[in-house]
């Protein structure tokens, strides 16, 4: 029989099991959301094309949002072979594939094709832009840790940023002191239980500073893949600099009201904007938010260049602007669609890189990629005209606006090349009198050529020539002693 003091103490024991299941969820909250990633990835040799590195392991984080998927970066994912995903506290990993990626956004989305994964997850559900010096807290596995990780920090700056994965695109990025560091790419920076951004990157010389990707970017994303493809983030094709210079600004005709930046350059291929937009045109409005001499805008609380309202818009939408033209307000409807021409210029994913080799010689496309191969010194390796080439001579140009250049990447030593007077990291011009734009075309001029030599020219001014029937045979000769699986491969078709 029990006694008062017994049944005291076992309504006591159970009020304290409670107390602590209420307790031990509560602390729970939204890390049962967040995941480990381990990505077991292979890049291509970009020097050596038609290699591949050896297969490595590296971790980030992710979370659970609607509809049992998992949003993590981009970068925690690429080049991937295999994705393995554990849940909090949890060592049992699941198998999970990548079914959307966006690589100038850095946002990826993840499917685990067992339900039995998602069982007790609360998805977390987003939020809104935060606020300059309000707080977040970011949640994520460092360092490859086993056990998840929390920091909390304060805001500090909203601004366009460089984002580092592409390179080549900036958009708009939330820093703040929390640390992030390896390992917690991908996962959420939340407030008040909600989700204020992607934690994805630090950046080189600031110390207690990272970076997520904020609301807007990531609402953007999920819009764009709900007709399942993903678009990417589109471009006006124009330039935007300030118009501070009153003699300048009385010149176009504009009173000092510190209103309007200035249209300085239109980039190719962007044929609609050329149509509609003329340089010195001056932005006064975009999306009908004023827009100052300093090309920025002022945006809860913040001022953010006007760049960032055209990163509102999806692929394929119009944007309007209102221009100061000839003395006059004008409103224009304005086509965005992505430059998907633009990709050299950025870091590249999902696909090898073309190349061709003939007579020992190994051609492949110039990309950021391939000049980062040589090197944390290759700036001082590249002549500028390389630079031109990769960066600025496509937008300019109408005419090679989709144009991928050819790089000499590597000299495969045979008697038939011996004395091949050219040095590797020389861009190819013309073969066979053709000019070559792309990898299509290089392997077109040779395919063509019946006569007894190949003959090449460079950017830099050389010239050279290799007997064709001997450059033939040193290929199967090279193919077989250097194991490689194919001469070439081309995009898109195969010639």
């Amino acid at each position: 029989m029990k006694t008062l003091s017994s049944m005291h103490l076992s309504h006591t024991a159970l009020l304290a099991c409670a107390l602590l299941l209420v307790s031990g969820a509560a602390m729970a909250g939204p890390e049962q959301a967040v995941v480990k990633i381990l990505n077991f990835s292979q890049q291509p040799d970009w020097r050596e094309p038609w290699r591949f590195s050896r297969v490595s392991q590296s971790s980030g984080s992710g979370f659970v949002i609607a509809d049992q998927r998992i949003l993590t970066n981009a970068h925690v994912v690429s080049w991937s072979k295999h994705i393995l995903v554990q849940r909090y506290q949890d060592p049992q990993p699941y198998p999970a594939e990548i079914e959307y990626i966006g690589h100038d956004c850095d946002l990826a989305i993840l499917r685990v094709s067992d339900p039995d994964f998602f069982e007790g997850i609360e998805p977390l559900a987003m939020g809104e832009l935060p606020e300059v010096r309000s707080t977040v807290t970011t949640y994520g596995y460092p360092a490859g840790g086993q056990q998840i990780s929390y920091t909390r920090g304060v805001i500090s700056r909203i601004e366009m940023q460089r984002y580092a994965h592409i390179y080549n695109r900036s958009l708009l990025a939330v820093q703040t002191d929390a640390a992030i560091n390896p390992g917690n790419s991908g996962g959420p920076a939340l407030q008040d239980g909600l989700v204020v951004g992607v934690s994805f990157q630090g950046q080189p010389g600031l110390e207690n500073a990272g970076f997520f990707i904020p609301p807007n970017i990531i609402r953007h994303f999920l819009k764009d893949i709900e007709d399942g493809t993903y678009d990417g983030f589109p471009d006006a094709g124009i330039g935007i600099v300030q118009l501070q210079n009153p003699a300048f600004r009385r010149s176009l005709g504009l009173q000092d009201d510190a209103l309007g930046a200035r249209i300085d350059r239109l980039y190719q291929p962007f044929p609609e904007t050329h149509k509609r937009i003329l340089p010195n045109d001056v932005i006064l409005e975009v999306s009908g938010q004023a827009v100052g001499s300093d090309g920025l805008v002022q945006h809860k609380g913040n001022r953010i260049h006007a760049a960032f309202l055209f990163d509102e818009t999806q692929h394929g939408e119009t944007i309007e602007l209102v221009v100061w033209r000839e003395g006059k307000r004008q409103t224009i409807e304005l086509p965005l669609y992505v430059n998907r021409e633009d990709r050299i210029s950025g870091h590249q994913y999902d696909r090898p890189p073309p190349y061709c080799i003939v007579g020992g010689l190994v051609f492949t496309e110039l990309s950021a990629n391939y000049l980062n191969a040589l090197g944390n010194n290759w700036l001082q390796q590249v002549d500028p005209e390389i630079m031109y080439e990769l960066l600025y001579r496509a937008q300019q140009d109408e005419a090679t606006a989709r144009s991928k250049p050819i790089v000499l990447s590597k000299i495969i030593k045979h008697p038939s090349n011996i004395d091949f007077g050219v040095g590797t990291r020389d861009l190819l011009r013309t073969v066979n009198g053709q000019t070559v734009h792309s990898m299509e075309d290089l392997v077109a001029a040779l395919h063509e050529n019946t006569g007894e030599f190949h003959h090449f020219s460079f950017l830099s001014g050389q010239e050279e020539a290799l007997d064709r029937v001997a450059a033939e045979m040193a290929d199967r000769e090279l193919q077989e002693q250097y194991n490689i699986p194919s001469l070439k491969r081309v995009p898109e078709a195969e010639l």
